[in-house]
């Protein structure tokens, strides 16, 4: 137990105690709306959901601090292979009788433990190895030119086989997506020449364009169909943008526009409280955002993405003072992982994205959520912990 003395010791004397404030704040923001978005469930859900969620956050900042003590570039120095084998061997393990989903929704994207109180989502634990073996080939490529084509295919590589790996065992296009834009936030932050991006924006947009005659009737993509055509104006359309595949998301823009400046009032909100078929679906996970903006209005709309915010200027903030390029752009993976939740959470909400079930970091309910950004912000917080002294950084700038 001496360890665990020691990482508290050493947390209280240099631990990034703002980022975890920050942190605590948006949680407890989260617990408020969790609680009221959870008012209408029968029985006992509701309260379980609070207890879980609590429970996460008091071992979220547990793990908070015990990740502030580890040297992270050596562990992924010396451990790398086993980082690797961690990452893809918790996703195969939805292949097996733990691995299940929702029939709503078509995914696998959960973990059953015998005897652990809360499921676990693999390709959201694996985000936090994924950062570290990502910045770890990037300063490595560093050294030798991270813009050759030998470079930049090694690391799309690896982005790819998770992303590819995290589709064919789940089925979560959603996670998929927050991987490549942590890829392209890191790569761009590692100094990977901008023509790449082009190129891959390129092959993108022709890949969409040769397959899209294949898949557009498919459900999942109608969800981009309806977005698409409610920002053009397209009302031939208008059923499936209310009543169909947009539902969820009509739902969720009416809670946020009925809120107006100051919302209805906290326990007060018409959908949020509502037990109808008309109320608002997803209200504790996807759309706990509508929730805020019904019930607390424009100004706890803003509000909220403050304190969210605050914690990616925070992570950016260590990067830029951060001992090494590899540790700079582990706390950049994390910024970017951040930055990818909360776009796409937030344009879901407000019908400018397609649903692909994306929660609100250490705003949502979810277990494997709280510990997996716990776990990210005290590795951002080691790193803060080994910072450059201010007289070399000012002659070293990363």
């Amino acid at each position: 137990m001496s360890w665990i003395r020691d990482s508290i010791r050493a947390f209280l004397e240099q631990g990034d105690r703002l980022l975890l404030a920050l942190c605590l704040a948006a949680s407890g923001f989260g617990l408020v709306l969790i609680f009221s978005a959870t008012r209408y469930m029968e029985n006992s859900a509701g309260i379980r959901c609070m207890l879980v969620q609590t429970a996460a956050i008091l071992l979220g900042v547990f793990v908070y601090i015990l990740m502030s003590s580890l040297d992270i570039e050596l562990i992924t120095e010396k451990s790398w292979k086993l980082l690797l084998a961690f990452g893809v061997g918790i996703n195969l393990l939805l292949f097996t009788p733990l691995g299940f989903g929702a029939e709503e929704t078509g995914n696998n994207n959960w973990l059953r433990i015998p005897g652990f109180p809360v499921n676990l989502q693999p390709a959201e634990i694996a985000k936090l190895t994924f950062v570290m073996l990502l910045a770890w080939q990037i300063s490595r490529q560093r050294e030798r030119g991270v813009s050759r084509p030998a470079s930049v295919f090694q690391l799309a590589g690896h982005t790819l086989f998770m992303i590819g790996l995290i589709v064919v065992t789940s089925g979560d296009f959603g996670m998929a997506l927050t991987y490549g834009i942590i890829f392209v936030v890191m790569t761009w932050a590692g100094g990977v020449k901008k023509r790449w991006f082009l190129l891959a924006a390129v092959v993108c947009a022709a890949a969409v364009v040769v397959i899209w005659p294949h898949v557009s009737d498919k459900y999942y993509m109608k969800r981009f169909v309806v977005v698409i055509d409610r920002l053009l104006g397209n009302t031939a359309t208008l059923l499936e943008q209310t009543q169909g595949v947009g539902w969820q998301q009509n739902r969720s823009v009416l809670a946020i526009g009925s809120g107006g400046l100051f919302g209805m009032g906290y326990l007060n909100g018409t959908q949020t409280q509502s037990l109808s078929e008309e109320s608002l679906p997803a209200r504790h996970t996807d759309e706990i955002f509508a929730v805020c903006g019904e019930e607390f209005g424009l100004v706890g709309c803003v509000l909220l993405l403050a304190l969210l915010g605050g914690i990616i200027l925070r992570c950016v903030w260590v990067a830029r003072r951060a001992c090494s390029p590899q540790s700079a752009l582990i706390a950049m993976g994390y910024a970017g992982m951040l930055i990818a939740q909360v776009g796409v959470n937030v344009g879901m909400c407000l019908y400018v994205f397609p649903v692909v079930g994306i929660t609100l970091p250490f705003i949502s309910y979810g277990g494997s959520s709280i510990l997996t950004m716990f776990a990210a912000m005290g590795i951002v917080s080691s790193i803060k912990m080994r910072a450059l002294p201010d007289w070399l950084r000012d002659r070293n700038q990363l």
